[in-house]
């Protein structure tokens, strides 16, 4: 399967992961980022 058919939050992801890797951000950092950014998306979810 090639990217541009796989599902939306695949590409996403992949997107991502190649911002980050070419910032050369620490993997202790992303980690921590992706968590706030979770917790923010999963309020929005619980706000409509």
């Amino acid at each position: 399967m090639s990217l541009e058919n796989a599902p939306e939050e695949i590409q996403l992801a992949v997107d991502l992961i190649m911002l980050l890797e070419e910032h050369e951000i620490a993997p202790q950092t992303v980690l921590a980022a992706l968590e706030i950014v979770k917790r923010d998306f999963e309020k929005k979810l619980e706000n409509g």
